[in-house]
């Protein structure tokens, strides 16, 4: 008897292992023949490699992974209809945008049996003020295509429950369609160990190099704070990103030689790092639920982040670290000081931070609850 097959279909190669590895793990335990599509993913990338290594077969696409250019995404649309018809999956997953909408579409067409969403964040989209310039167009072109393209998944999946609410109060996601919230991606607690602290107070923010994730609050924050406190250390990881959200490669520059921030450059492993800093900050303005947040907190670090869907779930006021306003540096400051000045926060904070890992993140509860709900139980 032939194995079903699970197709995942994803907009970036990196996320295939680090956020989906024990999901695709998880699959392949089940039996499954599982399938992954994705663009820019040479043969010779390791990805690949350690994706084929456990028996997944790889797809590259031409999906872009940002832009909204009707013939190309046509186009996209067209492609995974074809690669669905051909290799006949019994179970669909796309996660991030354009493989939620488009990979959705093309299965309903190809009347794929199961057909599902993981709604990761919402992104460019959905994050900027109001409805007027580029911004706004984006959004309600987004918004059209969403509501579109999810009247034919048979379940959604959120990370947080304000995304899940937009998605309901603006009719985003047909009230006929069944939702579940998960708590994100989970985090592996035996690969990211509790690390000791270092000697010396050091922040750090890992992302993306985007204004919505609150690098320029940090890098400012930093700036002021060193004024006060000169051996106080400012660590910055990620890249900048293809988005017309990103910054810009002389900001970096103008912060790093100023000695505003240390800039690692991107990292594929951040544990590292995470054990190099005292206090894990992310000022960001929307997220799904942020992994690097809950790698710092396995590792046992107290985080700063924003009262902001997706990240104030993650932080406790008080007992595992502090949230503050989006955008609001005056109050990033003031928190950032509080462990400055209080060095004896960090321990307890940190350890609480592992604590409610362990309970609520560990990332085989998380995909224990997503197979169940998507009817591949043990």
């Amino acid at each position: 008897m032939m194995a079903d097959v699970f197709l995942l279909i994803a907009s970036y190669p990196d996320s295939l292992i680090k956020f989906r590895g024990p999901l695709i793990d998880a699959l392949l335990d089940k039996g499954l023949d599982v399938h992954v599509a994705v663009p820019d993913l040479a043969e010779t990338n390791e990805i690949y490699h350690t994706l084929t290594d456990k028996h997944v077969i790889v797809h590259t696409i031409g999906l872009q992974r940002t832009g909204i250019n009707p013939v190309v995404d046509l186009g996209s649309i067209i492609e995974l209809y074809q690669l669905m018809r051909s290799i006949a999956p019994t179970y669909v997953l796309g996660y991030t945008a354009k493989p939620v909408i488009y990979g959705s579409l093309a299965a309903w067409l190809a009347r794929i049996p199961h057909r599902f969403v993981l709604i990761t964040g919402l992104g460019y989209a959905f994050t900027g003020e109001g409805y007027g310039g580029r911004r706004g167009l984006i959004k309600a072109v987004v918004q059209l295509l969403y509501r579109f393209a999810l009247e034919w998944v048979e379940k959604a999946f959120f990370q947080n429950p304000d995304d899940e609410g937009l998605f309901r109060q603006q009719g985003i996601l047909p009230a006929a369609v069944p939702s579940c919230i998960i708590n994100g991606s989970g985090v592996d607690v035996v690969e990211y160990r509790q690390a000791p602290f270092p000697s010396s107070p050091c922040f750090l923010l890992i992302a993306r190099l985007l204004g919505d994730k609150g690098v320029r609050e940090y890098a400012l924050a930093a700036e002021q704070v060193k004024q006060h406190f000169p051996q106080v250390q400012f660590q910055l990881v990620g890249w900048i990103d293809d988005n017309p959200d990103a910054i810009t490669q002389k900001e970096l520059d103008t912060w790093v030689k100023q000695g505003t921030v240390v800039y690692l450059g991107k990292l594929s492993d951040v544990r590292q790092a995470i054990a190099g800093c005292s206090v894990y900050v992310l000022p960001s303005y929307r997220e799904g639920t942020p992994r690097t947040v809950l790698e710092a907190m396995a590792m046992g670090r107290p985080v700063i982040t924003t009262d902001a869907p997706g990240c104030r779930e993650t932080v406790k006021e008080g007992d595992n670290g502090f949230l503050v306003p989006v955008k609001g540096v005056a109050e990033l400051i003031s928190a950032m000081e509080q462990f400055i000045i209080h060095p004896e926060l960090m321990a307890r904070m940190g350890q609480r931070s592992r604590e409610i890992v362990e309970e609520k993140y560990d990332v085989h509860m998380v995909n224990s609850i997503m197979l169940s709900d998507m009817g591949l139980k043990k």
